[in-house]
């Protein structure tokens, strides 16, 4: 075994050959290993929080307790127990390819969205891009996401954001420091974009690359396209999720399309 220590991975699935076939492919990478199995959302709870794995596969259709649930569970617990960063990155892996999924998965704090027919590959991949900590999601789920966003059915979250930076503005404009009031145009016009000003503090660089991270591409990919080394795009991605206090990759893909960079 290697110095480093392997990436610690538990699998959930009501299928036992589901769950053989993922730990064979797993266990045969140095860098990884299965450190648990469970047949349903409530014994993949248990033996999460009992083994604390670095990273968990999670079916979504499972007897009692669903994938979605032991998820939110699992994440409400570690951050009752006081890590305000999860030890525990949950890949959602299901065999349908459905919105509500999606968003469910991300509502509940995965990590990844992967579809059963994933090849095995990009599996291993994927569980090494969340054990870093960055976030994953199936690329055909990425476009009918975006393409949400862009149709205005995530406009309540954009409102919701946008309410509340008016209320702060209206403190400025009730305020008798001319200097910090916007002017009664912006504030009436309600045609305007909205713009959040997490965008202007963004160099010119950190926006290339976060519309490279909105197109899908990996921190390798976007190193070889801009034509920079790949420590300089972590980076840039640390400072582009710190900018617009982004949780991970995804919530900064949100935040791209939101503003308008792609």
């Amino acid at each position: 075994m290697s110095e480093t220590q392997p990436i610690r991975v538990l699998i959930a699935d009501d299928q036992e050959l589901v769950r053989a076939g993922f730990a064979m492919v797993i266990d045969s990478q140095d860098d990884m290993e299965v450190v648990g199995q469970a047949s349903d959302g409530a014994e993949a709870v248990a033996l999460s929080l009992d083994l604390k794995p670095d990273v968990a596969l999670m079916d979504v259709r499972m007897p009692g307790t669903d994938g979605i649930e032991a998820t939110k569970l699992i994440i409400d617990a570690e951050r009752e127990a006081g890590n305000d960063s999860p030890k525990t990155h949950v890949i959602i892996l299901t065999t349908f390819d459905l919105d509500e999924y999606v968003m469910s998965a991300i509502d509940a704090g995965a990590s990844g969205f992967l579809l059963k027919d994933t090849e095995p590959e990009t599996l291993l991949s994927s569980i090494r891009t969340v054990y870093q900590g960055n976030a994953i999601i199936a690329p055909s789920a990425t476009k009918r996401l975006i393409e949400k966003m862009i149709d205005g059915e995530l406009g309540a979250t954009r409102a919701a954001a946008k309410d509340s930076k008016n209320t702060k503005n209206t403190g400025d404009i009730n305020s008798n420091n001319p200097v910090a009031q916007p002017s009664q145009q912006n504030v009436n016009d309600t045609s305007q974009t909205y713009h959040d000003p997490a965008v202007d503090t963004l160099t010119d660089r950190e926006r290339e690359v976060l519309v490279e991270i909105a197109h899908g591409l990996s921190n390798q990919e976007i190193a070889d396209k801009l034509c920079i080394s790949l420590p300089t795009v972590k980076t840039h991605v640390a400072h582009i999720l710190q900018k617009t206090y982004s949780r991970d990759r995804v919530q900064a893909v949100v935040f791209a399309y939101d503003n308008k960079l792609v």
